[in-house]
């Protein structure tokens, strides 16, 4: 079974290096698809780099489109039975993959999400987090602890499904929601996680336009 770990990146080239070799130590089957969102900082020459390895895809954008293009690129070029979605920075912990792929290899699920433990996060994000799970269950009449978790993994009949609209975070709703009303089921496994703060993206305005887009997809879309 092949893991497909797609990794969008914007301006990551102090973690970016490290993050692949991480998982690339991962012992699973697997490609990595790697979409330069117009980066500034010097990450599009640190991929080209990265790209010679055969396992390593290397996509780009020649303008900055945002997370949710940067992954909807990721799938179009994806090949594996499953896949994940991966930051560039070294937040979570590739390892937990591990965890995420054994309900998937037992036939027990098609999508599996890594929950985190968010006391690093500052407070505000960490409430926006937790109201913005809260409200998907409301909405979607699931019980889930961690909507916003970056590491959504999911099978090829789930994520061939998705056709992506969203252009930045609120891509994290969009999956979800679109997960759901297919009807399928999310698993939960808890991952590690440490929030980082510096050349954070992610701002608790990006919670507005998340929620616009949950309200979207459940009665609209």
């Amino acid at each position: 079974m092949k893991l497909s770990v797609i990794i969008p990146v914007f301006n990551e080239a102090e973690t970016i290096f490290e993050l692949v070799e991480r998982v690339r130590r991962v012992p699973l089957e697997k490609e990595l698809v790697l979409v330069d969102d117009s980066s500034f900082d010097g990450s599009g020459e640190i991929l080209a780099r990265l790209g010679a390895d055969a396992d390593t895809t290397v996509l780009s954008h020649p303008v900055n489109r945002g997370k949710g293009v940067a992954i909807a690129t990721a799938l179009h070029a994806a090949s594996g039975d499953v896949v994940v979605i991966q930051d560039a920075d070294l937040e979570y912990d590739p390892n937990d993959f591990m965890k995420l792929i054994e309900p998937i290899e037992k036939g027990a699920a098609q999508v599996v999400y890594g929950v985190r433990d968010l006391s690093s996060q500052r407070a505000i994000m960490r409430a926006g987090n937790r109201f913005l799970t809260w409200l998907t269950g409301v909405l979607f009449g699931v019980r889930l602890h961690d909507m916003e978790t970056c590491y959504k993994m999911m099978t090829r009949s789930v994520y061939e499904l998705l056709s992506l609209e969203c252009r930045r975070f609120d891509v994290e709703a969009e999956i979800t929601a679109k997960i759901l009303r297919a009807g399928f089921s999310i698993h939960e496994r808890p991952i590690a996680y440490n929030a980082r703060y510096d050349n954070k993206k992610l701002s608790p305005l990006d919670g507005l336009p998340t929620l616009r887009a949950l309200i979207k997809y459940r009665f609209f879309s």
